[in-house]
């Protein structure tokens, strides 16, 4: 499954970042993820066996979610990913060439983007979903300024410190989607807390969305 394809089947744009996940927990964390409403998952590579996380998911739950990695920082990384069936990357940086690679490969891209500069260069290279990194850090008027001079296709997702407490201030700003890490998984999490936190993340956006 695309993101496109998660969105369109009424999933928020949320997607979870399990960094740290196990692979033998990690079909688990993800249908907990599903029954929760969140159908994006992301296993950033620096976690203990990412390509066999993601295989997992993709085996079980590909059907149902969208299953990509996090922290592709090459285009090797990125040829790993799409041979294991993940089918979204996402970046900490802008790099054209992993960026356009990915694509090639048929996998959806959210580099990762700090300044007007990064952001019309991810473009350039191909991209409509920016990861804004750190989003809370830089405050929710940074993304409004950000957000009127991006094309109008252009998608900013806020990652980083962005939770139920604040989401209605970012969704205000012209957020499109965030991105959920240690606020919803760390490891050692077991499934019913990974499920009661997506659960109040959910619920969180579609308040801010009424």
């Amino acid at each position: 499954m695309k993101i496109e394809e998660a969105l369109a089947s009424g999933a928020p744009p949320i997607a979870a970042v399990l960094r740290g996940i196990l692979t033998q927990e990690a079909v688990a964390i993800g249908q907990a993820l599903i029954d929760a409403g969140i159908r994006i998952i992301e296993v950033p590579f620096n976690s203990p066996d990412p390509a066999g996380s993601i295989a997992a998911m993709v085996d079980a739950l590909g059907d149902r979610a969208a299953i990509g990695g996090g922290t592709v920082i090459s285009v090797e990384l990125a040829k790993t990913l799409a041979g294991v069936g993940g089918t979204f990357m996402v970046s900490p940086n802008v790099d054209p060439e992993v960026i356009s690679r990915s694509i090639y490969l048929g996998m959806d891209v959210l580099p990762g983007f700090l300044t007007p500069t990064e952001a019309f260069a991810a473009i350039h290279a191909g991209a409509r979903d920016l990861k804004l990194f750190p989003g809370a850090s830089l405050g929710s008027g940074y993304i409004k300024a950000i957000a009127e001079v991006l094309p109008r296709h252009a998608r900013i997702w806020a990652v980083g410190g962005v939770g139920p407490a604040n989401l209605a201030e970012y969704r205000a700003a012209g957020t499109f989607g965030i991105g959920v890490g240690g606020s919803l998984f760390k490891p050692g999490h077991d499934i019913a807390t990974v499920s009661a936190k997506a659960r109040e993340i959910v619920a969180a956006w579609n308040a801010a969305s009424e």
